[in-house]
């Protein structure tokens, strides 16, 4: 039996899995019921399990008949702190979290590449490391279980599936070098001196001073950085003041910077604290440019790609993997597997059949939906991978 139609046994048992973990979301480094039910799934299977101090992710070995090199695949397992309004009967059952990022599907399609390779143990040269990694949504889950030494050895090959429910039906996409922006918070803080509205000119007013540093941003953005090498830099909140008769003496930004080589990131960080400072001593205020570290550039080893490429086609045919021409401004922490490992990210499009794809609610959307039946083909192609990789055909 192939790996596709295997898959497409295990479907029922992946959408069972998918929906118990969605009905109970859970946030963060913590995910103590995903992670009961992932053991429960995983159970029977010849797999060795490593646990650390610092978050509920598990990873599962599997050890192959031979000796041989080890390949890693990862699912994350936390959900999103917001309402869903998708109306499904297996929605959330927590108001104030859901499963908006698809990391539901991550898990149970792991679980079914567990249990693929699981089954033909005796064929591989080599070890599989599953890694189901909490804290994805910005806890930095995937650099506390590499802290907590649970990748080590390290791998030789790394590889993760994301779905896209607003990307074609089954369809598989990725590219080589940068494919996910490093991503880092912004807060600005503008000091003036506060009093009364009606004489401004008795205080420093801090409001207009950060609606043109709001405004500089844009300006510094594009004509200080490379068109070719894009950055984001966007002000998503604006805070002062307490009522409309008192000039604040602060105002407050907060926001997002985005960019796709360290060179860059490096250089926004710097000009931002230039600009802010500069344009608030130009008017007597001053200014706090706070900056915190993110996640770094996700990027895909070539090699890996193709891996990726040739698998998707050999199971799914060659129409069923597109090029993805440009990178995402979005952001991922299995970037920093990604750092110390080659291997590659890959997109797979979880509209319906035949939908209008471009009209889906998006990742992060409170409506978002995924088609659960491409569940089997990420779950095949996981398998796949690894597989090929084992097999010793691809040198890394």
């Amino acid at each position: 039996m192939s790996w596709t139609e295997e898959a497409v046994r295990l479907l029922p048992e992946l959408v069972q899995l998918r929906r118990a973990i969605h009905s109970e979301p859970e946030l963060g480094l913590r995910t103590p019921k995903t992670a009961a039910k992932i053991t429960s799934a995983l159970s029977g299977l010849p797999l060795e399990y490593r646990r650390g101090p610092s978050t509920d992710g598990i990873v599962a070995v599997l050890r192959g008949e031979r000796e041989g090199p080890t390949v890693l695949l990862r699912g994350d397992m936390d959900a999103l702190p917001m309402h869903e309004d998708t109306g499904l009967p297996f929605a959330s059952t927590d108001a104030g979290a859901m499963h908006a990022c698809g990391h539901d599907s991550h898990v149970a399609m792991l679980v079914g590449a567990a249990r693929l390779l699981s089954a033909r143990r005796r064929e591989l040269s080599g070890s599989v490391l599953f890694m189901f990694q909490p804290g994805e949504e910005g806890w930095h889950g995937a650099r506390f279980m590499i802290e907590d030494g649970l990748l080590d050895p390290l791998p030789a090959a790394s590889f993760a599936l994301h779905v896209m429910p607003n990307a074609p039906h089954g369809i598989f996409t990725g590219r080589e070098g940068p494919l996910l922006a490093s991503a880092d918070t912004l807060q600005i803080v503008i000091t003036g001196r506060g009093g009364h509205a009606s004489m401004p000119h008795d205080t420093l007013d801090p409001i207009p001073i950060a609606c043109e540093i709001v405004t500089a941003i844009q300006a510094y953005v594009t004509r200080r950085m490379p068109v070719f090498d894009p950055v984001v830099v966007t002000i998503a909140r604006i805070e002062a003041g307490t009522t409309d008769n008192v000039i604040p003496e602060t105002a407050s930004l907060w926001g997002t910077i985005r960019t796709l080589s360290p060179e860059n990131r490096s250089a926004v960080h710097a000009g931002l604290r230039t600009l802010a400072e500069g344009i608030a001593a130009a008017h007597g205020a001053t200014a706090r440019v706070e900056i915190k570290l993110g996640f770094p550039v996700t990027r895909c080893d070539g090699r890996a790609v193709a891996l990726g490429r040739r698998v998707v086609q050999e199971l799914y045919g060659s129409s069923s993997w597109l090029p993805l021409p440009a990178p995402v401004m979005g952001a991922e922490d299995f970037s920093y597997v990604l750092e110390k490992t080659p291997g590659a990210m890959f997109f797979l499009g979880a509209s319906a059949a035949g939908s209008d794809w471009r009209s889906c609610c998006g990742l992060h959307s409170n409506r978002m939906i995924i088609d659960e039946s491409i569940m089997a083909r990420g779950a095949a192609v996981l398998a796949g991978i690894a597989t090929r990789f084992l097999e010793g055909g691809e040198k890394f």
